[in-house]
């Protein structure tokens, strides 16, 4: 196999950059370079990757240097990692050796990657991942994310469990509160931020960064919000982000209409509109203890509450790459 060349990517390769995402194995929203032009251009490092066989583009690496001069992927997104199309293990092992080669002769000591879990693949490999552990990777950190399978048709409420099922039958027969699609970021952003506030936390987006992702990548946002009668209680927005997955990124409600379990109508909704639409898996996000000083110790409430769904543990891994 020819020697693979790495080079970093510029902005006339916008355009190659998003189409190779679009029609990848692996990648997502969060790979896209019109996803990560909501950041303003000096709040990171970038340096995003490409890698060619000759003229032909075979993966990309979004990323960005950081005060340590370590290479992380994703640098302001949530998964980054390599991104390739569906390749052989021979392959994928060069892209690993031409990155390594490329950090070294750059003076990079260590890279660290956090690729989307198996269920973001189109057709599921983990070469890549294989490939780095080959080369000694070890691993930063796991977080334990927790998704739905889609794989129960028309009869899905079925497998959620018995509090589940009773909870949605009463919204949906009562129709106490009801779920619509929604463009009010405004008055979504504002409960979400109170939410947050709630348990100590802070949203990762502002609402200015919401409505610049609304501009950006429109194709890539569903926004749903629950109302008691007129009155906003409860809301949901999805990240579309590959053709595999829905991301439910955040779920917010005002708990003074918590009796009214409005999260139980997000879910079903979600589910529904998902299945619908094509969709493999809905991923409800890690399940952690944020208040814990161990970032991998599991929030075993927030965890028995996704199960109730027919949720099931997905890893969120950490790589991290040692250059010689």
């Amino acid at each position: 196999m020819a020697q693979l060349i790495v080079r970093p990517y510029t902005a006339n390769d916008r355009h190659q950059w998003d189409a190779f995402v679009e029609a990848s194995n692996n990648g997502t929203m969060f790979h896209l370079q019109r996803f990560l032009d909501y950041h303003p251009e000096d709040k990171w490092q970038w340096h995003h990757l490409m890698v060619f066989d000759a003229q032909h583009l075979v993966a990309v690496i979004p990323g960005g240097i950081n005060a340590r001069g370590e290479f992380w992927s994703p640098t302001g997104a949530s998964y980054g990692g390599v991104v390739t199309a569906d390749i052989s293990f021979e392959k994928s092992l060069a892209i690993v050796d031409a990155f390594r080669h490329y950090c070294t002769s750059h003076d990079i000591k260590h890279a660290f990657l956090i690729p989307p879990p198996l269920i973001y693949t189109l057709n599921y490999s983990q070469h890549v991942e294989y490939a780095m552990l080959y080369r000694k990777a070890d691993f930063e950190l796991h977080y334990i994310s927790h998704a739905i399978e889609l794989k129960r048709g028309e009869n899905f409420l079925d497998s959620f469990d018995q509090t589940a099922r009773k909870s949605i039958r009463k919204i949906l027969r009562e129709r106490k509160i009801t779920i619509y699609d929604s463009d009010d970021y405004q008055t979504f952003h504002r409960i979400l931020t109170e939410n947050k506030a709630k348990h100590g936390a802070r949203a990762t987006h502002t609402l200015d960064d919401l409505l610049r992702l609304r501009e950006l990548v429109p194709d890539k946002l569903k926004l749903m919000m629950v109302y008691h009668g007129a009155e906003p209680i409860a809301g949901s927005l999805l990240f579309l982000a590959n053709r595999k997955v829905v991301l439910c990124f955040y779920n917010m409600l005002r708990y003074e209409f918590e009796h009214l379990r409005p999260i139980y109508l997000v879910m079903h909704e979600t589910v529904r509109w998902a299945m619908d639409n094509g969709y493999e898996w809905v991923d409800i996000g890690v399940s952690q203890d944020t208040k814990d000083a161990n970032p991998m110790t599991p929030s075993l409430g927030l965890i028995a509450f996704k199960e109730r769904f027919d949720a099931r543990g997905i890893l969120r891994s950490t790589y991290h790459l040692t250059m010689p």
